[in-house]
């Protein structure tokens, strides 16, 4: 909770251990520090999700894939290898419905990723870490009250912002505290 002076706020202060060099969780994922012992990935707003670059080149590098499939075939037809020609067509049809579903599965994902933004953001923007208890809290206990791991933290957020089928399956599984509700925005896991 934030102790107050005469000029106003001075900080937040753990409510478990007492800490005074609380930090929002958006300072500490931004620490170098927490980068390199994976406290960021923990405590991660969102998961990861491939740029609309991203999905452009894998769909010209797909194609290209193709073609390469296509020049075989061709290739079988001009000097008379039915093989070349069948294992050809095989792999550009191959490639060019694994191209498609790649992207494609791309594209949900950031959709998925965008669609809940907003709710993710209401739950993590407010959160603080402390790092001598590594604990995770809000302020007042708004959005939420009590302490939870950055486990918790990210199962929590993830699972409210509908990211929850992302989620590695060890966090997927872990309990939350009692009276930290799931589902209150009713669009979990889903666009």
């Amino acid at each position: 909770m934030p102790t107050e002076s005469a000029h106003g706020p001075v900080g937040v202060i753990c409510p478990s251990c007492g800490e005074s060099t609380v930090r929002t969780v958006e300072e500490s994922c931004a620490d170098e520090a927490s980068v390199r012992d994976g406290l960021s990935d923990r405590l991660a707003k969102a998961p990861g999700v491939t740029s609309g670059f991203d999905g452009c080149l894998h769909f010209v590098e797909g194609m290209l894939m193709v073609g390469v499939g296509a020049a075989l075939a061709y290739s079988g037809v001009d000097n008379d290898k039915p093989l070349y020609t069948i294992g050809g067509a095989l792999l550009a049809v191959l490639l060019f419905v694994g191209t498609i579903l790649v992207v494609r599965g791309e594209t949900r994902e950031r959709d998925v990723v965008n669609a809940g933004e907003h709710r993710a953001d209401r739950l993590w923007r407010p959160a603080h870490y402390c790092s001598g208890c590594a604990s995770v809290f809000c302020p007042g206990g708004s959005p939420w009250e009590g302490l939870l791991t950055p486990e918790q933290f990210q199962k929590y957020v993830w699972t409210e912002a509908g990211y929850g089928k992302q989620l590695d399956p060890a966090v997927g599984d872990l309990e939350l505290p009692p009276g930290i509700r799931t589902g209150t925005e009713g669009a979990q896991d889903h666009v």
